[in-house]
């Protein structure tokens, strides 16, 4: 190689190895504020839990620094939009998530916080924050500045603000079009300029539900990301709110997320092949034919006063010595230890899989909740997938088949007892059943209990242990279940609450009901059955109070008193999205 070329080759090897150091060693930023609780206007009722979700999302991808505020008066978002630029002056990536309400005058867009009055519009200088403030204030950042507004939703301020002379009012209904964004620059509206977005039916705003669903997939460009919360959000309005993106960006990928490194696997050593030692010719064995299992043998008939003949055992010669065992045995050489798989980063696989359990909570889908348990890597969260995976589960999960495809059928071997000896002339001995006495006749026991009320029962005990997980009730559970398709649920409930792993309790076989004039199967009597229909109206009317007002207080009381078994996963998705 010429010297020319050489050194060409050695600037471009340089030029890789720092840039895959500069990526792994990249500064990931965010700060997340949520207003709600507006004194001068109505509250926003999930501005709290959007922020706190997105929040949580950007802690669980390996955001280094996530500040997260909410229902700022106008100097504390002012100080906190100050302190965040000097966080982010060092930042490859910045991302900044406002949900509240939002206006534009003049040309001008301003975040509202929770004080202002804004009874005319030439108090929004002093009582809101400028955007320009917050595009401003990341000017330092090296790679992207992004930032997420959720901040169109219907705003009351517009109808009351009363315009000054030569200033023209302001825009209907949300912020206004961004005309000169800078360069590595993108800001998303939830809505198009001039447009209302909404806070939806559940937890969360459509705008957020999108975000939190694809914003953080790994190695996906930023801009795809947003193109895909566009299409969740239209999807989920019926095309009544459509998401806009001000900015552009380079020709470079960037994600929010950067895919993890891949795993270096080394191939295992080979073994040196076996030298085969050389045996004398012998000849073949005869092969034997396998038992059958189910054949019985008839005994052979038995002549008066003979004595029974002993089988003599078969003399079995012994094996010949092979050649190679009269030779010194040679040294094999060792093989080598597997040289061990590079390790992944704990930090990266817990970011991973918090990520997508968080997106199975939102839709549990039972298989990828049980793909999830095989593959999940973070042990840290391993109960709360098992949790989930509880929470979901109707059934006791089928036994695994053996590799290679269905379970073979199993033969059942019956056992034949060889008949004794007879001896001539010799009277046969009584059985032991007929020397022993007459077994007592059962005594009448009550009526057989319908399956279908003790599996409500059970279902109703259950529901109340989950509820309030007492050790002892939770065994007593157990012990009295009479319903067998929850004894995998009550053992499940049990081991979460135990300091020791439990031990498997046996399969109880299913009662069946006795037929009229035997003894029914257990003498024990059941009660009354609990009916569920007025409880679980009662629980669904609870559950749209506490909807519209999402205090933990509320959702922890109302999950201890819970009785209808049917809206308890609403319930726990509704206490996971305010941060429980």
């Amino acid at each position: 190689m010429k010297p020319k070329g050489f050194l060409v080759g050695l600037v471009a090897l340089a030029a890789v190895l720092l840039g895959g150091s500069a990526a792994e060693a990249e500064r990931r930023v965010a700060f997340v504020i949520g207003n709600s609780a507006y004194k001068n206007a109505t509250s926003l009722p999930n501005t709290i839990n959007d922020a706190t979700a997105i929040a949580a999302l950007f802690r669980s991808v390996g955001f280094e620094v996530v500040t997260s505020r909410t229902d700022l008066g106008v100097v504390d978002f002012k100080r906190a939009v100050r302190d965040f630029r000097i966080t982010a002056e060092t930042a490859d990536i910045a991302v900044v998530y406002y949900a509240g309400h939002g206006i534009e005058v003049a040309g001008t867009n301003y975040l509202i916080p929770v004080d202002a009055k804004l009874a005319r519009d030439y108090d929004v200088e002093d009582e809101a924050v400028a955007l320009d403030r917050i595009i401003w204030a990341l000017q330092s950042v090296k790679r992207l500045r992004l930032i997420l507004l959720d901040a169109c939703r219907d705003n009351p301020f517009v109808t009351k603000l009363q315009r000054s002379v030569g200033v023209r009012a302001a825009a209907k209904g949300g912020l206004g079009k961004l005309d000169d964004v800078s360069a590595d620059t993108l800001v998303a509206y939830a809505a198009r300029a001039g447009s209302v977005s909404y806070d939806g039916d559940g937890a969360n705003s459509p705008f957020a539900t999108a975000l939190l669903k694809h914003i953080a997939e790994p190695g996906v460009d930023i801009r795809i990301a947003l193109g895909r919360v566009r299409d969740e959000v239209l999807k989920q309005t019926a095309d009544r709110q459509e998401p806009f993106i001000y900015g552009s960006l380079g020709g470079a990928t960037i994600p929010l997320v950067p895919l993890p490194p891949a795993k270096k696997i080394e191939p295992a050593p080979v073994p040196p092949p076996a030298v085969a030692a050389r045996e004398p010719a012998t000849r073949p064995a005869a092969a034997v034919a396998p038992a059958e299992p189910n054949r019985v043998d008839k005994p052979a008939p038995t002549i008066a006063n003979a004595p029974p003949t002993k089988p003599e055992p078969a003399k079995v010669p012994p094996p010949p010595k092979s050649q190679a065992a009269l030779e010194p045995p040679k040294p094999q050489a060792v093989p080598e230890p597997p040289k061990p798989q590079a390790a992944v980063d704990p930090a990266v696989a817990c970011g991973r899989d918090e990520l997508r359990l968080a997106r199975l909570r939102s839709d549990p889908i039972p298989d990828e909740v049980a793909r999830l348990q095989r593959e999940l890597s973070c042990d840290k969260l391993r109960p709360q997938v098992q949790r989930l995976f509880e929470s979901i589960a109707t059934a006791p999960p089928a036994s695994p088949a053996p590799a290679g495809g269905t379970a073979a059928p199993v033969k059942v071997i019956e056992r034949v007892e060889k008949p004794a000896p007879t001896i001539g002339n010799a009277p046969p001995a009584k059985s032991q059943a007929a020397l022993e006495p007459p077994p007592r006749e059962p005594q009448a026991a009550p009526p057989p209990e319908d399956p279908a009320l003790a599996c409500s029962r059970d279902e109703a005990r259950l529901a109340r242990l989950r509820s309030d997980p007492v050790p002892d009730e939770v065994a007593r559970l157990q012990r009295e279940l009479s319903c067998d398709k929850l004894r995998p649920q009550v053992q499940r409930l049990f081991e979460s609450i135990a300091n020791v792993p439990a031990a498997p309790v046996a399969a109880i076989p299913v009662r069946k009901a006795a037929p009229p004039g035997e003894p029914a199967a257990s003498p024990r009597t059941r009660a009354a059955p609990v009916s569920q229909e007025n409880t679980c109206a009662r629980d669904t009317e609870r559950l749209a109070v506490v909807h519209a007002d999402p205090t933990p207080e509320a959702i922890a009381r109302f999950e201890k008193e819970l009785g209808c078994e049917h809206i308890r996963p609403q319930l726990q998705r509704l206490r996971e999205s305010v941060g429980q």
